[in-house]
C-alpha cells in the first residue's frame, strides 16, 4: 500500500503464506474476515468540526515548515489534479534480495517526499491508490502489515501535513478497513478539514468500478425519490455521485514501474487526463521525477 498499485508498489508472487479466511461483501468482492466492520462497529459520520471529540489537535511545535518553491512550469500550464498509481514495491524488493515488505517501507518514504513537493509547489490535489479492492487477496500477513504501515503514516505525519495546510481526505469504502485504522484516518480529516493548502487525497480500498456502481445507484435513488428528473441525468450529476466530487479535473495520471494499464483507477476521471508512465519503481521515485512528469504535461500540446 502507501504505497503500491493499490499496495504502495507492484505485483508478482508474494513469499508470505497463509491466505486469509474470506467473507462476502456487499459488492460481490471477498474481505479478509480479519479487516471486516464488525456488526458492533456502527459506521461514524463524519462531523464538521475541525476538532475530534477526545482528540486533541496535533502538536505542531517543532515540525517541519515547508519552504515554497517555484512550480516547474506557469500555473495555468500544470495540472489542477495529479494522481499517481504506485507500482513497484515487490519488484524493488525482489531486485535487492528483501521481503515484499520492505518495498512497502521504502514506498512510504517515497509517499513522503512526494506530499513535501507537491505542497511546495502549491499543487491544488494529490490523489495516491494506495489500497485497491483488490489488494484483500494478497496473504493476511501482508495486508494487516499494510494496514499498520498507514496507521502509522497517519499518526506520524499528521503534525507536519497539517502545520503545511494539507487537507487530507480519501476515497473508496473506507468503512471496511480495520476500526483502528479507519479511526485515525477521520480524525486526519477532520483536523485538516479547514486547511486550504494541497488536497491529499488517498484511495483506500477504492476501486473505480465500485465507484461508479456506487453513483449509479445514489442516482437511480434521487430519481425513484423524484429529486431528479431522467433527461437531468448528465456528465455533471455522474460527477457529482462520483467519491472525487468537489475536487478538481484530473489533468495527469502518472504510474510507475512501466506498466501501461488504469488498474481500476479513476476510470471516469482519467478520461481526459494525460497518463505519464514511468519505468521508476514507486520506491525510487522522488520530487525529480514528480518534477519531470509536470513538465511533460505542461509542454504537451492541448
Amino acid at each position: 500500500m502507501l504505497f503500491e498499485e493499490g499496495a504502495l508498489g507492484c505485483g508478482g508472487p508474494s513469499t508470505l503464506t497463509h491466505p486469509p479466511r474470506l467473507a462476502p461483501h456487499r459488492s460481490g468482492r471477498k474481505i479478509p474476515e480479519t479487516f471486516r466492520k464488525r456488526p458492533s462497529e456502527p459506521t461514524r459520520p463524519l462531523p464538521e468540526p475541525t476538532r475530534a471529540p477526545d482528540r486533541p489537535l496535533p502538536d505542531t511545535r517543532g515540525v517541519r515548515r515547508w519552504q515554497t518553491l517555484e512550480p516547474p512550469a506557469p500555473r495555468e500550464a500544470l495540472p489542477r489534479h495529479v494522481a499517481i498509481i504506485m507500482d513497484g514495491n515487490g519488484r524493488w524488493a525482489r531486485q535487492r534480495g528483501w521481503r515484499r515488505v520492505k518495498g512497502h517501507e521504502a514506498g512510504a518514504d517515497a509517499v513522503r517526499d512526494v506530499v513535501r513537493y507537491g505542497g511546495q509547489i502549491r499543487l491544488g490535489a494529490l490523489t495516491l491508490y494506495a489500497f485497491s479492492t483488490e489488494n484483500w487477496k494478497r496473504p493476511r500477513r501482508e495486508v494487516q502489515y499494510l494496514m499498520r504501515l498507514l496507521k502509522k503514516y497517519l499518526v506520524e505525519e499528521l503534525p507536519e501535513l497539517h502545520a503545511n495546510g494539507v487537507r487530507l481526505t480519501s476515497i473508496g469504502d473506507v468503512d471496511e478497513l480495520p476500526a483502528d485504522v479507519r479511526e485515525e484516518l477521520r480524525h486526519a480529516e477532520r483536523v485538516t478539514a479547514e486547511n486550504r493548502g494541497l488536497n491529499l487525497c488517498l484511495a483506500l480500498n477504492y476501486g473505480a468500478r465500485d465507484e461508479l456502481a456506487d453513483a449509479a445507484r445514489a442516482l437511480a435513488g434521487r430519481v425513484r425519490r423524484g429529486e431528479l428528473a431522467p433527461d437531468e441525468l448528465d456528465e455533471a450529476a455522474v460527477g457529482a455521485a462520483l467519491h472525487t466530487a468537489g475536487m478538481p479535473p484530473l489533468d495527469l495520471l502518472i504510474r510507475t514501474a512501466g506498466e501501461e494499464r488504469l488498474s481500476n483507477f479513476l476510470l471516469w476521471q482519467a478520461c481526459d487526463a494525460i497518463f505519464h508512465v514511468t519505468e521508476t519503481c514507486w520506491p525510487d521515485f522522488r520530487r525529480e521525477d514528480l518534477l519531470s512528469a509536470l513538465e511533460a504535461f505542461a509542454a504537451a500540446p492541448r
